[in-house]
């Protein structure tokens, strides 16, 4: 109806009095605008889906809810609403949509679930009670253990308790920058290790890679942002690339009679990353690979498809999985291949169907989402995984344990082997004869001395293949252990645990030696001087404060990790007369190997010592501070002034302990002098990165005096350098050259 026509029309609608207008409100409420996305997502899976029921459970939250407010400072039932869209999204139905909308009544409101149930049914009553979290004043530390595992329980009646728990986490995540930043770290770290990898389980890898990219920029922004930009920078010719072999592969196809689509395979940010920490590739390597996806009409088409790819470019060996033959057990079904492409250039293939695609993108929800009619109840074969998950819980007591093994459990695949009498055992992708043992009982573990996995002796260490008849050979002999060598192999955590157990019961003085090297670990990485510190009184002293028998007693309370050897070394730096005591004779001590100095002046470091201006001066080296900073002055007995930061954790002690000895000082720097920093280099690693770091420095007229790398497994590289800079202008620059280096995403000074 256009607007011109709507006075006619109104015209004719014949005038009602005051009494009977008053009748008609609040008989039929108008629909609410705000349901209307909500009605297009629910229509579009399901277009004779009851929406009666929905706008009934909205009504239902948005009273009860009434009044709160998130942290953003909308109201809260904004949350429900958009959570209950990600599920339309995903084409659930009703009783779905329904718990999405209740989903946090019984938690946050006085709503209870039997209310739930008279009002909408022990199914919508189920699902909520699966998503609603367990009182921590019940439960206390345990209570996120105990909640996952009435999670694990409830979704092995119905697997859609956990669609909703991850729709819920999802908008959680994308308005996770409303809330405190030490929550969203929390919350952040929560999501990679646990929810993410379930609805990998689930083959949602829509939300799975939705979720961990919104992890990764949050726990790491800087490392994810420098990812952005570089596959940004490159983006361009690697769209040419990709372009040139979609054009070759179109033509083969089509002159082949396969009816396929050719697409670019984007990679999310952090699997970029996850592939350097994995495979410890650099960036270079995993970005210049090009992916492809192929998707076909048949089975017949994805094989037929395959072989027109090797007819064109060598297929890499190694490369090529049959997930058709053999799906993951998420369901997951593709053919992968890479081939050697134009210009040498590795491609890497994905071949499969259209249900394949979209069972890829999303797992048990794509039946809901294309099957219409349905419902939106999984495949009770999809789910052997969760019931193997409930019936283990049941078995494991210590909610922390628990939690261990939970988290272990579905962040790795699986195999499967058997036992000479053909029983089943899952265990985890690497493990070993020693892992099975212990999977069958811990004293079989305790006393395996051999293997035979299909008839073969092999050793404990081989890895087990899918399939293998394991036989374990045990020892009677009354001494028979494990060996603390198989920590080094085992791959599940109930046999790392068992075999813990076994050496912390047996192996006392395994913990006191261990116990005695991280403590000398430790005061070595602390520069003190360890034959002054570890004499059998100061020890003593130690064990008596920690409330230990005897000296051994703290070595194998160190050892076993109850006490740190932090919190030994400050005990034994308190015992010896504090920090600036223990850093002088630390400083006698290596005197000896060094060739003595002359003492700096005033003049000579830049720093005025308030009424006397002769005395001499040495800036520290805990905290090198330079023109800028607040800093302090304290009188040593032997070396004259020596200078800190005031925010340095030796001058709060100082100020607290010796504040007697403490004078006044401020900058008066000269055109001689220069000071001494140390900067932290944060980057993605990759060949050439020292060399242009260094010759970064090295433009700005900066001599390094020390510099120390390390690269870790995530593929980034720690830098420290030192060097001396005549004034914080000058050391402005330099750290901004170093951040125009390619892959350097954090500078920043050393601070004590």
């Amino acid at each position: 109806m256009s607007d011109e026509l709507l006075p006619v029309a109104m015209n004719d609608v014949p005038r009602l009095s005051m009494r009977q207008r008053l009748a008609r409100l609040g008989t039929k409420p108008p629909q609410p605008n705000v349901l209307d996305p909500l009605y297009q997502a629910i229509r579009a899976s399901h277009p004779r889906a009851n929406l009666a029921v929905v706008e009934r459970a909205y009504l239902t939250a948005s009273r009860h809810h009434a009044g709160q407010k998130r942290k953003s400072g909308d109201p809260y039932i904004t949350h429900p609403l958009a959570v209950a869209t990600i599920l339309a999204e995903l084409g659930a139905a009703e009783e779905t949509i329904c718990a999405g909308l209740l989903h946090d009544t019984v938690e946050d409101t006085a709503y209870t679930l039997d209310q739930v149930t008279a009002d909408f049914g022990p199914t919508v009553a189920l699902l909520v009670d699966g998503v609603t979290k367990l009182d921590k004043v019940t439960y206390g530390p345990s209570a996120k253990a105990e909640t996952l595992r009435k999670m694990i329980v409830n979704m092995s009646q119905d697997i859609r308790v956990l669609v909703i728990k991850l729709a819920d986490r999802l908008h959680n995540m994308r308005t996770l920058h409303f809330l405190r930043p030490d929550k969203q770290n929390r919350i952040a770290a929560e999501t990679l290790e646990v929810y993410a990898p379930l609805a990998h389980r689930l083959g949602m890898n829509t939300i799975k890679w939705e979720l961990e990219d919104l992890a990764f920029s949050t726990m790491q922004p800087k490392l994810y942002d420098e990812i952005v930009h570089l596959v940004a920078q490159r983006a361009p010719s690697r769209e040419r690339f990709l372009k040139q072999v979609s054009e070759f592969i179109d033509g083969d196809l089509h002159r082949a009679g396969i009816r396929a689509t050719v697409t670019g395979r984007p990679k999310h940010y952090y699997s970029i990353y996850q592939k350097m920490v994995v495979r410890g590739r650099s960036f270079d390597d995993i970005y210049d690979l090009v992916a492809l996806r192929i998707i076909v009409d048949s089975i017949q088409d994805c094989y037929g498809a395959l072989g027109v790819l090797h007819s064109r470019w060598n297929p890499l060996p190694g490369r090529f999985k049959d997930y058709i033959a053999m799906p993951k057990y998420n369901m997951y079904q593709s053919l992968h291949t890479t081939v050697r492409g134009p210009e040498g250039t590795p491609v890497e293939f994905q071949i499969r169907t259209w249900e394949m695609h979209r069972r890829a993108d999303y797992g048990v929800a794509a039946h809901w989402k294309y099957k219409e009619g349905k419902g939106d109840r999984a495949d009770p074969n999809e789910l052997n995984w969760v019931r193997a998950l409930n019936q283990w819980q049941r078995e494991t007591e210590d909610p922390e344990e628990f939690l261990d093994d939970l988290l272990f459990s579905i962040s790795v695949d699986e195999v499967i082997v058997y036992t000479p009498k053909g029983d089943m055992v899952t265990l985890p992708q690497g493990a070993t004869p020693v892992d099975f043992a212990y999977s069958v009982h811990t004293e079989v573990g305790h006393r395996c001395i051999g293997a035979r996995v299909n008839g073969r002796l092999v050793p404990l260490e081989s890895k087990l293949q899918t399939g293998d008849k394991v036989e374990i050979l045990t020892s009677k002999a009354e001494g028979a252990g494990p060996s603390r060598d198989w920590l080094e192999f085992v791959a599940s955590p109930r046999a790392r645990a068992k075999i813990r157990q076994y050496f912390t019961r047996e192996r006392r003085d395994e913990a006191i030696e261990s116990g005695k090297d991280a403590l000398a670990r430790q005061m070595r990485r602390m520069d003190m001087p360890m034959q002054r510190l570890l004499t059998i009184e100061h020890l003593t002293e130690v064990a008596t404060y920690f409330r230990v028998a005897d000296v051994n007693g703290l070595y194998k309370a160190v050892g076993e990790g109850s006490i740190s050897p932090q919190s030994v070394c400050q005990r034994l730096v308190e015992i010896a007369g504090g920090p600036e005591e223990v850093a002088e004779e630390t400083s006698e001590d290596s005197i000896v190997l060094r060739r003595p100095r002359a003492v700096p002046t005033s003049s000579e470091t830049g720093v005025m010592v308030h009424g006397d201006k002769g005395v001499w001066v040495k800036l520290a080296r805990c905290c090198t501070p330079v023109p800028g900073d607040d800093i302090i002055g304290f009188i040593t007995r032997a070396s004259g002034v020596s200078v800190h930061r005031r925010d340095c954790s030796n001058a709060q002690d100082l100020l607290e302990h010796s504040a007697e000895r403490i004078v006044e000082v401020s900058w008066a720097p000269t055109s001689a002098s220069s000071f001494l920093v140390t900067v932290h280099i944060m980057a993605l690693d990759r060949s050439g990165l020292l060399s242009d770091v260094t010759r970064s420095i090295a433009e700005q007229h900066i001599s390094i005096t020390s510099a120390s790398v390390a690269t870790h497994r995530d593929r980034t590289a720690r830098i420290t350098m030192s060097f001396e800079t005549p004034d914080p202008t000058h050391l402005d620059h330099v750290m901004n050259a170093i951040r125009r280096v390619p892959g350097v995403y954090d500078v920043g000074r050393v601070r004590a």
